[in-house]
């Protein structure tokens, strides 16, 4: 049998032709298509196709997180929570945790990982092909779902990227053995791609806020609708955060309507004295939700876990402690260039309101300029976002930040790594750089005094920020905020630290 050559590079060419063109998406915003059952029909036939039945997903013991924000945190929680367990356990269980979520930061493989770390490029590039030949090959009718409308459903011969990473991660888990998998939904819950797995071993619903209004609506309590959906008849093990009163309504009702009883989580008392990673209330609820669902999956996967009442186990304290949530409230600081980047890849108001306070708290002790380097490509409502910044980092002066930049997602100077490639976003409006001509007339209405700078590539405006310490003082270091986006945020990783994947 001949030996497949095509390589991590070839994968990653072949799941960028799966992106949806920024004409269709707008199309089919115009025409008012959003995600519906059919969603979920689509989804069962292809993982049919792929030879796996949706009762297979049962065997991975499925912990399955939604929300607004907190998702990434929570989910990235609970996997280190499992790993420090597994190696302090005598059973060594789960031995073997898969995890899903994104996006990725600067290479896609990141989005699928096993006992922490992303797959290898040759693992990726192995399993992608497998699906990307199983579903080329079409279906026999054996291979489909005994339900027909299901069957009956019109296809596309292999669905676009975020599906297509989807299937390629649960193909993944189950042919690697995974024991475990963090499941981090993409977009709501009812109708969003993960939501195929029947009985997942333990649900959990983040903090619920205002975002992606065409898919799931503009209210909240719409929003918590949709995000409600992975809860599960078979599931009794089902957690939320503290919510505001109508989204906790919502999810109260369409909890009793499964007949799943739904816990809502406070800050667990047991967290005091853990050193949470920043040290405020919503980590420590994402920290408190993720102890919740690891909790409730050792319990079943597990026969020698027992729950303590009093305190928290050493190796969850360690999962906690040590948890490395990259581009999220993360400081790296530049000596050579006398820059200290502190990068958080927020996009809501909220989060953006939570993330500019951690960026001034944390800038407080160093002096030196600040600056912004912000963008969110292809969002309108995104220019609503600075009011909130600028409210949170001004200071009694009424100015904010010195410096302003404002940039495309592209990421050097040469175009975007294979990786980022995204089909989605208008390539007019970043040529032009329309969107970032609209955030710096807005900036220069909350802050006249800041200098503005319009640049069209992370790589550009990374060495912008460097330039700007040739006019500091010795004892002063560039004070650089870098969010916006996680687009943005893994981008500026990338030119930082010429990595691979993180």
């Amino acid at each position: 049998m001949a030996t497949d050559t095509r390589t991590y590079n070839d994968a990653i060419d072949a799941l960028n032709s799966l992106q949806t063109p920024f004409e269709v998406i707008e199309a089919r915003r115009k025409a008012g298509i959003r995600p519906d059952e059919t969603s979920i029909q689509e989804m069962q036939v292809y993982l049919a196709r792929l030879g796996h039945s949706p009762s297979d997903l049962n065997r991975l013991n499925v912990i399955h997180i939604a929300g607004t924000k907190g998702k990434g945190s929570t989910c990235a929680f609970t996997d280190s929570i499992l790993a420090h367990h597994r190696l302090a356990s005598p059973s060594g269980l789960p031995s073997k945790v898969g995890h899903l979520t994104s996006p990725h930061l600067i290479a896609v493989r990141e989005r699928i990982r096993i006992n922490t770390n992303p797959i290898s490029e040759a693992l990726f590039a192995r399993y992608f092909f497998q699906v990307w030949d199983r579903l080329g090959a079409g279906a026999s009718p054996a291979s489909l779902p005994d339900d027909a409308a299901a069957a009956a459903v019109p296809m596309a011969t292999r669905p676009v990227y975020a599906r297509y990473i989807t299937l390629l991660a649960f193909h993944t888990f189950l042919s690697e053995g995974a024991d475990c998998v963090v499941l981090e939904t993409g977009i709501g819950g009812e109708y969003d791609a993960t939501n195929i797995v029947p009985s997942p071993v333990a649900t959990g619903i983040t903090t619920l806020g205002i975002d992606h209004v065409f898919v799931l609506g503009q209210t909240i309590d719409k929003i918590a609708w949709h995000k409600a959906g992975i809860m599960k008849p078979a599931c009794p093990a089902a957690f939320a955060v503290e919510q505001v009163p109508e989204a906790e309504r919502v999810l109260r009702e369409r909890a009793a309507a499964k007949g799943v009883p739904l816990s809502v989580v406070g800050v667990d008392p047991r967290l005091a004295g853990v050193k949470i990673r920043p040290d405020a209330r919503f980590q420590k609820q994402n920290a408190s939700l993720a102890v919740a669902l690891a909790e409730a999956a050792l319990a079943k996967i597990d026969p020698s876990f027992r729950r303590r009442e009093d305190r928290l186990p050493a190796d969850f304290v360690q999962g906690l402690e040590n948890v490395v949530c990259r581009g999220r409230c993360e400081v790296k600081v530049d000596e050579e260039d006398r820059v200290v980047w502190q990068i958080d890849g927020a996009h809501t108001t909220d989060s953006l309101l939570v993330g500019t306070r951690w960026f001034v708290d944390e800038s407080r002790a160093r002096p030196g300029p600040r600056v912004l380097v912000f963008n969110q490509q292809g969002r309108t409502e995104a220019v609503d976002f600075l009011d909130g910044m600028y409210q949170a980092a001004k200071r009694e002066d009424g100015t904010a930040f010195d410096h302003v930049v404002f940039c495309t997602n592209v990421t050097y100077t040469t175009g975007y790594k294979k990786d980022f490639v995204n089909n989605q976003y208008d390539p007019k409006s970043i040529e032009a750089m329309s969107v970032q001509r609209i955030f710096a007339d807005k900036w220069r209405t909350l802050d006249p005094s800041a200098k503005i700078s319009l640049i069209p590539t992370i790589q550009e405006a990374l060495d912008h920020v460097r330039s700007l310490s040739k006019d500091v003082k010795e004892d002063q270091t560039v004070q650089a905020f870098v969010t916006g986006s996680l687009h943005l945020v893994g981008g500026a990783l990338s030119v930082l630290e010429g990595a691979d994947a993180l």
